[in-house]
């Protein structure tokens, strides 16, 4: 009798075992299974490790998680009910296990989608570049001072020529440099220094896609210089101006930015011409391309102070050199027009007009603005009968710093 009970017992656990396998194999992965798996809680606990290895790859979870844990892992994946059982629950998990990958969701397909443009192309703003320019009387060669003026122009949007007048030639301990406006004695690669700072602070000021350009000349006079040669004055003047052609392109900035130079050569100053000569020849021997523009004046005409052969050699008859007069009222443009007239007839070349050079101001009444000046300039050359003397369009009106 008990050989048969062990009997019956053995082959009732081998048909439970095919049964098992059976479930397993065949039916363990359909979702309305899971009302049964309640009961079998123990026995999932035992195969969790197994399942997590990745024998068991069923969507339904390999135990009865908390009706809560369903309703929220339900909410998390509203589209995808059935993934959410795809991990067995944290407490259950082996710490040796790889971490099963989520399915990804599909992405939806509107029914009517229309066709997206790219986005159209948009052109760099064009801001009106103004024909004139702002030049400055220095009292400073502080580059954070010639910063704040260079990004000033940018934001006027300014295209033309600038220039920066740091006063008289001077010769102090040993160097080269000038007299500011303020008194003071500036070395002459402090102002190029300065000048360096200008043209970065006008760069960077600039809107976006601009194309305004300067050429920013480096300005003196012939005003009694206190200096051992003009001469060398001129070279170092030269020497300068190059250098700070040089940094412009190795800063980048050359493309907005031109290195020049500029004499206020006023004949009331040097009557006899020898010291202004001097200054322009050292300056033509040492410079590399750059120009030197004469933005003085002609004291009472042709010949009043200075022969008609003088003025025209620093105003575009001496290589390098061109003519920015100034014209603060219609005398001063009769004067120049008159030299220009004795140029083309007895030296047959032209007056190398760059623009014209006004101090007029909104509060100073000190003459005319560049366009009315440039205007009176162009009447008074065709009165001479030279109407083709080429005159570029704008000029610059110079003011004091402070």
């Amino acid at each position: 009798m008990k050989g048969s009970v062990l009997s019956v017992a053995a082959a009732l656990a081998v048909a439970l075992v095919v049964a098992g396998g059976a479930l397993a194999n065949g039916h363990s992965a359909k979702h309305h299974h899971a009302k049964h798996q309640h009961s079998k809680h123990h026995h999932h606990r035992r195969r969790a490790s197994s399942a997590d290895s990745g024998f068991v790859h069923s969507l339904v979870p390999n135990f009865a998680p908390h009706p809560r844990s369903w309703r929220l892992a339900f909410v998390s994946f509203p589209r995808h009910p059935k993934a959410a059982g795809k991990a067995p629950h944290k407490s259950h998990k082996s710490p040796h296990t790889s971490k099963p990958k989520a399915t990804p969701k599909p992405k939806p397909k509107p029914a009517h989608r229309k066709h997206r443009k790219g986005p159209k192309w948009q052109p760099h703003p064009h801001h009106r570049l103004k024909t004139t320019t702002l030049s400055i009387y220095e009292h400073s060669a502080q580059p954070w001072i010639l910063s704040a003026q260079g990004c000033s122009a940018a934001r006027r949007h300014e295209n033309g020529i600038v220039i920066l007048d740091f006063g008289k030639p001077a010769f102090h301990h040993g160097g080269y440099g000038t007299i500011l406006f303020s008194g003071r004695f500036a070395p002459n690669h402090k102002i190029t220094n300065a000048m360096l700072a200008y043209a970065h602070g006008y760069v960077s000021c600039l809107p976006t896609g601009s194309t305004a350009a300067i050429e920013l000349a480096r300005g003196t006079s012939n005003y009694h210089p206190s200096v051992p040669s003009a001469y060398t004055a001129g070279v170092r003047w030269a020497r300068e101006t190059n250098r700070l052609g040089v940094k412009l392109a190795r800063k980048g900035l050359a493309a907005h930015v031109e290195a020049a130079a500029a004499d206020d050569a006023e004949p009331a100053w040097d009557r006899s011409f020898r010291k202004t000569k001097h200054f322009f020849h050292g300056f033509r021997a040492a410079v590399h391309g750059h120009t030197l523009f004469n933005f003085g004046s002609l004291d009472g005409g042709v010949g009043a102070v200075w022969s008609a052969r003088q003025a025209w050699y620093v105003s575009g008859g001496l290589r390098h050199t061109k003519a920015l007069p100034e014209i603060y009222n219609s005398a001063m443009a009769q004067q120049w027009a008159e030299l220009a007239r004795i140029a083309r007839g007895r030296y047959h070349h032209a007056v190398r007009f760059a623009g014209v050079m006004t101090q007029g101001t909104a509060s100073c009444n000190c003459g005319l603005r560049p366009t009315e000046a440039h205007r009176v300039l162009a009447d008074a050359l065709d009165a001479q009968g030279i109407g083709r003397v080429p005159l570029p369009a704008g000029g610059t009106n110079i003011v004091s710093a402070s």
